[in-house]
């Protein structure tokens, strides 16, 4: 019976703590403001998506977007579609949205999972959000240096 507790107990403590680690109140200046990066594999290897971020206050982020498609063209040679996107993102608790609705209705999500990591996802196509062709924004980004430079 102890060991059923002790283990009933662990189980709660797991739950309570992965609970509140994914669904913060909020992210501080500290954590949000940066250069966040997803690197390709394979070989692509060297290129990456590149968001800066920083904060502006009363729940405004500057955020820009550097994106790229890179591919291997009829000729065999290296090439890319890019995307790029700046504006002003509303964050509440640790999520920001930033909307576009100049060429159709592109909504990136930013999740700030942890210290250091930002989960994005991207709604509506990449022409919605001014995109080149398979350009996205979704990812797993790191960051890669502190307050950004616009």
């Amino acid at each position: 019976m102890k060991k059923l507790l002790i283990f009933l107990s662990f189980i709660f403590t797991i739950s309570v703590v992965g609970a509140t680690a994914q669904n913060r109140k909020s992210v501080g200046a500290a954590e949000v403001n940066g250069t966040f990066r997803d690197y390709f594999d394979g070989k692509y290897k060297g290129s990456y998506n590149e968001i800066k971020i920083l904060s502006v206050g009363k729940g405004k982020l500057r955020v820009a977007f550097e994106l790229t498609y890179p591919y291997i063209d009829g000729t065999g040679e290296m090439s890319a579609n890019m995307g790029s996107a700046d504006g002003t993102a509303t964050i509440e608790g640790d999520t920001a949205v930033y909307a576009a609705d100049e060429f159709g209705q592109c909504r990136i999500t930013i999740k700030f999972v942890r210290r250091g990591e930002i989960k994005v996802t991207q709604a509506g196509a990449d022409s919605e959000c001014g995109f080149g062709h398979n350009v996205s924004a979704s990812g797993i980004y790191k960051k890669s240096s502190g307050k950004p430079k616009f």
